[in-house]
């Protein structure tokens, strides 16, 4: 029965997907600039077919990337540019430990404390962050998909300038970093590399940062 349930919920992802085409894509167009991230409905079947009804819903038009941190993440989603919470659809299984990892680029489901609870909210790794990966005594965060296109835009918004703004307390850009759409754009003809490195720095040793929560 578990298996017949995955695969009635793939449906809508092979539509997107011809033999031997390759991964689906979204454009997300944003006040900074265009995003393409390349989606892994096979390691990631759930949390991307999740991803792709908000998407077909309109739901992520209008809202914002509340959450900024250099170095760390970008986290948007299910905020308005009022910066209030958008209700969303309940929470999915964790599909952290599917084998793709929080580097940079690297687009994964945002959730609350509870493994269980990530819902429409997303965020995009701007470093390598290993300690957002599983491990055999606790769950990670579900990567899903990986920016091919736009990495240069993913840096600008990391380093907006920010501060409490409305129920946030801290790392919300001041000027609102708005998400105008999100659309499906289709599949690849060919293999696209990775996002760029970052270029080396130096900086004093600091804590990790809180992972992305809701």
């Amino acid at each position: 029965m578990k298996c017949l349930v995955i695969v009635m919920m793939l449906v809508p992802l092979l539509a997107w997907a011809a033999p031997g085409s390759g991964k689906p894509r979204v454009q997300l167009e944003t006040s900074k600039g265009i995003i393409v991230i390349e989606l892994e409905p096979t390691k990631a079947p759930l949390t991307v077919n999740n991803f792709l009804d908000y998407v077909r819903a309109g739901f992520f038009d209008g809202t914002v990337f509340h959450r900024v941190i250099p170095g760390f993440m970008i986290q948007g989603g299910g905020v308005t540019t009022e910066y209030t919470l958008k209700p969303a659809h309940p929470p999915i299984p964790n599909e952290s430990g599917n084998g793709l990892e929080n580097v940079r680029g690297a687009v994964g489901l945002a959730r609350a404390a509870a493994p269980h609870s990530g819902d429409a909210q997303f965020f995009v790794n701007v470093g390598n962050n290993a300690d957002l990966d599983p491990l055999p005594t606790r769950w990670g965060y579900a990567v899903f998909g990986r920016v091919v296109e736009g990495m240069d835009v993913v840096d600008r918004i990391s380093v907006q300038p920010t501060g409490a703004v409305g129920a946030l307390k801290s790392d919300a850009p001041l000027t609102p970093v708005v998400i105008k759409s999100i659309e499906l754009i289709g599949v690849p003809s060919a293999t696209t590399p990775a996002a760029p490195a970052l270029a080396p720095v130096t900086t004093p040793a600091e804590p990790p940062p809180t992972p992305p929560g809701q």
